[in-house]
């Protein structure tokens, strides 16, 4: 059968890096405050040059030169962001553009936190259904352009980047040895929308809105809603958690990747924790991680890594892919 294959990653960060005390002359909170609730240390903010285009562009060139590819090689391009460059066309299509590639087809997928998670699922069925045999996954993020930076319940938790995997077609056997991407479990609910939202949008305020976030809700709700598609996850490919060796969660708060790794009984030592640096980066903060963690060789050819997020909407997901 066919597997889609990981061949390279990569990432990008905003030069700017801003740390958790420069915020105290800015709002009520501090340095310890932050990192005691959140884990978070810095984050990087993009300046008035760096996009989420740019930042992508950077991510995927990275990628491709992790894999030994060109843009030539690649057949389609999905982006995954909640902070496009322009309400349209796709921002996608302005990375391929960037890229020099004219040949393909790019599209965005707006599931906010969770769309990398949705980007890498929806770029397996592409490459097993034949319409694709390389596919770019991005996942980049400007959300300091949305925050409301005078509340310090969400400015101090976001910042910038973007990470990239190449999936490429490979044959398997149709077991858990395969390599490649080899089970998924995508969820919403609508229900939950003004938990987590922005109050802006073309269609109903004709501005870019800003965050909002009531977060002692999504707490309430994140680890219930992870372990159910990590488990789901865990009985399509008929494994434990005792057989992973990676666990690459979404980066949004510390105690909420503790408490879910616990429930599941993933140990400490495979969990890949970068929210420390880059604060939660949206649909960026799943690749941004892995990119560390197969830049300093933890992750390794073989090894068996499981993917999830949870963003707005709410959205969540959970993918297990043989490296």
């Amino acid at each position: 059968m066919i597997r889609s294959v990981v061949r390279g990653t990569g990432a990008a960060l905003p030069r700017r890096i801003m740390k958790n005390a420069d915020f105290e002359g800015m709002v009520e909170t501090s340095d310890e405050w932050i990192a005691q609730r959140t884990g978070i240390r810095q984050r990087h903010i993009a300046g008035d040059d760096e996009t989420t285009a740019s930042l992508g562009e950077a991510a995927a060139r990275a990628a491709l030169a992790n894999a030994g590819l060109t843009p030539a090689d690649i057949d389609l391009i999905v982006l995954a962001t909640s902070t496009p460059n322009n309400t349209f066309p796709a921002t996608a299509v302005e990375i391929q553009n960037r890229l020099g590639m004219h040949h393909g087809f790019a599209f965005d997928m707006q599931a906010v936190c969770s769309g990398f998670v949705y980007a890498v699922a929806t770029a397996d069925l592409y490459i097993r259904g034949g319409l694709a045999k390389r596919v770019l996954v991005i996942g980049s993020e400007t959300f300091s352009r949305i925050l409301d930076w005078s509340d310090r319940s969400t400015c101090v938790l976001f910042g910038d980047g973007a990470g990239a995997m190449i999936l490429e077609a490979g044959e398997g056997a149709g077991a858990i040895a395969d390599r490649g991407v080899l089970a998924a479990s995508l969820r919403s609910d609508g229900i939950h929308k003004d938990k987590l939202f922005v109050d802006g949008g073309p269609s109903t305020t004709g501005t870019v809105g800003q965050l909002r976030m009531e977060g002692r809700e999504v707490f309430k709700h994140a680890v219930g809603m992870i372990t159910d598609v990590i488990e789901a996850t865990f009985s399509q490919a008929g494994i434990s958690a005792d057989d992973l060796d990676w666990f690459v969660p979404h980066q949004a708060n510390k105690r909420i990747i503790d408490a879910s790794a616990k429930k599941l009984g993933i140990a400490e030592q495979k969990v890949v924790v970068t929210v420390d640096l880059h604060g939660n980066t949206s649909a960026a903060s799943v690749p941004l991680a892995l990119a560390v963690a197969v830049a300093d060789g933890r992750i390794k050819k073989g090894d068996l890594v499981l993917l999830e997020a949870m963003g707005g909407g709410f959205t969540w997901g959970a993918v297990l892919v043989r490296w």
